[in-house]
């Protein structure tokens, strides 16, 4: 790949690496959202012959999920955030304890990635003038600005798309015929859920079809199961 002028920013625009965190945050929402949502409004379905109940299911779910997936999202993210600048700090320490170990260290990790002895205590000694530890906290703890957490934007990222996306079935809800609206529900979920897992493979750059695949088959037994719970208990609600 030839890099054109522009430098790096150019390059980087060819990858897909730094949208992972926002990406998988979205995705994971948004799935959630059109799954959970059409899959609590189907149960509710399959035991009521009434909107109303329906209705009242499908926005509790709606608003729970979303403010559940925001919470959920930040506090794993910060999780681990806090681990992150712990090993950060602790690294901070043992550059300002032991330099010189740290230095071989540095050298011999850039040994193990297929540099001479020699090359790799330069390139070692260099970065570690320039800014000992940010190479580090690159190269030994294997963080950098893409792979670092993020939770706040997470937590939005996550909430925001799962909020779209129970929205949709609620729409089925709504405004279509009750009756068979169990199919109704499933038959708009699968079609959300195709549109949902061809845009982010797309934005991912990875493969569409398996991407699709994958999404469609687990909403359509996360539904199905649903629905057979609620056949199941055959309670009439209204």
């Amino acid at each position: 790949m030839t890099i054109k002028k522009g430098g790096t920013d150019n390059y980087l625009a060819n990858h897909f690496i730094h949208r992972s965190n926002w990406l998988r945050a979205a995705v994971l929402g948004a799935n959630d959202g059109i799954i959970s949502t059409s899959s609590l409004a189907i149960g509710v379905a399959a035991a009521s012959d009434i909107r109303e109940p329906i209705v009242l299911a499908t926005v509790a779910g709606l608003v729970a999920g979303a403010l559940s997936m925001a919470a959920g999202e930040y506090v794993s993210v910060s999780s681990q955030t806090d681990v992150e600048e712990a090993d950060i700090e602790r690294e901070r320490i043992e550059l300002n304890e032991m330099p010189e170990i740290e230095l071989l260290r540095l050298a011999e990790i850039y040994e193990k990635r297929g540099l001479k002895r020699e090359t790799a205590l330069t390139v070692a000694k260099e970065l570690s003038e320039t800014d000992a530890l940010k190479a580090h906290v690159r190269d030994e703890l294997g963080l950098n600005e893409i792979s670092q957490a993020k939770p706040m934007q997470a937590a939005f990222a996550s909430g925001s798309a799962f909020s779209v996306g129970g929205i949709l079935p609620l729409l089925v809800v709504l405004f279509l015929p009750l009756k068979n609206i169990e199919f109704y529900l499933y038959g708009f979920a699968i079609f959300f859920l195709i549109i949902l897992g061809g845009t982010a493979a797309r934005t991912g750059g990875s493969n569409v079809s398996k991407a699709i695949f994958r999404i469609t088959f687990w909403g359509t037994i996360a539904m199905g199961l649903t629905a057979l719970a609620g056949y199941l208990f055959d309670v009439n609600i209204g």
